[in-house]
């Protein structure tokens, strides 16, 4: 263990660099929590609620929807009585942190003091200077989010934009014919909110694909509709239960007509063929846009599993080389799986990972991963962080649990020898802001801090 002192001397210096944070689910000029449901309910607490035994484990309604105040309060007076049961978690740990520090708030949550914290939550919800001041205490100098939740542009000084619109390559819950859904209910539309995880059943498309023109038709409407100009990626999700691979015309017209009766094979199919498509149709862009993808969360019936095979990173190594122009970057929520991820970025020019994803993003994960990246990849092929927060509360504790983790990965190095002090923050300097504008593009909000 490295020595208290100097992680925290450490921690303090991280505290003083600027940080662009590439990917989060942030809404335009609503960037702060709307009530104490939005922290204590993150929905990775749910998760831990629901196996401490809460009776829900779905998420609360997300946007372009929001909680009623009816959902809301139901929602915490009945995760309440387990709150004890997770006081001993991470998750619950960032909670703590973020409501101590940004409301003063030490006590527990009960069921006698909740309405008080969540009232003084509620008087900063449509606080712009209160929220943009949290952005201002991290360092935080831009964040990308969501183009669907930019809502009117309010905050473009402050946001930059991600498409989150199909998941082509995302598994759901008891489906096989999910990437012909994801593209035929994007197809004669404008770019919007993706499909939610778990979302149960699926909306009726205003078209259906039942030939392979289809297919080629709506992709062409899908990569003629996105608004490269305004984005700084495209992010999606890569299931380790696909088995990827190139798949001919023939075969993808024959498993179109089998859909009714889809099962793996046809899945795989469908997936590998409009994946394959739509990447080819990217690298003609491919100065515009990074292709971010998410790696190692299975679907659940109400969130997911890590997991990850070692076929799947084979095929994800043949999908990059195949495109050498189009930069992929991963989102990786699987600690046994970074080094092998690691090995491919070393030798496949084009590919990058960054940050902690979900089921990384526990303390022990955090510190295994980034010593092993930083041992492993180059600096200008890893980002240290993002927060995947959905208001501005969330990026607070994030980016606190991420400056402990890094203060005691570097503190180790420099003990050894690896770093000097001086060296050590340049590399996380390097790693949360420098990097993140060199390869994906995030532009600061005004001159080099």
């Amino acid at each position: 263990m490295p020595d208290p002192k100097l992680v925290r001397q450490v921690e303090e210096a991280l505290a003083e660099l600027p940080i662009l944070d590439i990917h989060t689910h942030l809404v335009g000029e609503h960037l702060g929590a709307k009530g104490l449901h939005d922290i204590l309910l993150y929905h990775m607490v749910v998760s831990d609620l629901y196996s401490a035994g809460c009776p829900s484990g779905k998420r609360l309604t997300e946007y372009p929807g929001w909680p009623t105040r009816e959902e809301a309060d139901a929602r915490i007076e009945e995760a309440i009585p387990y709150l004890p049961f997770i006081r001993g978690t991470s998750s619950y740990w960032m909670v703590r942190r973020t409501l101590e520090g940004l409301y003063d708030w030490k006590e527990p949550i009960t069921a006698d003091n909740w309405r008080k914290l969540d009232a003084l939550i509620r008087e900063r919800s449509e606080d712009r200077a209160w929220q943009l001041s949290i952005l201002d205490r991290l360092n935080i100098q831009r964040t990308c989010t969501e183009l669907a939740r930019r809502e009117s542009g309010g905050d473009d000084e402050r946001l930059q934009y991600a498409l989150e619109w199909a998941f082509f390559t995302r598994c759901q819950w008891g489906e096989f014919d999910t990437a012909l859904y994801e593209l035929e209910r994007c197809w004669g539309r404008e770019p919007e909110s993706p499909t939610g995880i778990g979302s149960g059943g699926r909306p009726a498309t205003e078209r259906v694909i039942s030939t392979l023109a289809d297919v080629h038709s709506a992709m062409q409407h899908y990569v003629t509709s996105i608004p490269y100009e305004k984005l700084v990626s495209t992010a999606t999700h890569i299931s380790t239960d696909i088995h990827f691979r190139l798949v001919t015309e023939a075969e993808m017209e024959s498993a179109l007509e089998r859909r009714s009766q889809a099962s793996v094979e046809e899945r795989d199919i469908y997936a590998s063929y409009i994946n394959e498509i739509f990447l080819g149709e990217l690298e003609k862009r491919s100065d515009e846009i990074v292709f971010q993808f998410s790696l190692g969360a299975e679907p659940l019936p109400f969130e997911t599993s890590s997991r990850i095979s070692q076929q799947t990173i084979a095929e994800l190594g043949e999908i990059i080389s195949r495109h050498p122009k189009l930069r992929f970057q991963c989102f990786l929520s699987s600690v046994h799986a970074n080094q092998s991820l690691c090995t491919l970025a070393r030798q496949l020019p084009n590919f990058s990972l960054a940050g902690f994803w979900w089921h990384n993003f526990f303390p022990t994960a955090m510190r295994h991963v980034l010593s092993e990246r930083l041992d492993m990849v180059p600096l200008n092929k890893q980002i240290g962080f993002f927060s995947d927060a959905y208001c501005v509360e969330g990026s607070y504790g994030k980016a606190l649990m991420m400056r402990a983790q890094a203060g005691h990965v570097l503190a180790e190095k420099i003990e050894q020898g690896q770093y000097s002090f001086d060296e050590a923050i340049s590399v996380a300097r390097t790693l949360v802001y420098d990097t993140p504008r060199s390869l994906n593009g995030m532009v600061p909000r005004s001159s080099d801090p």
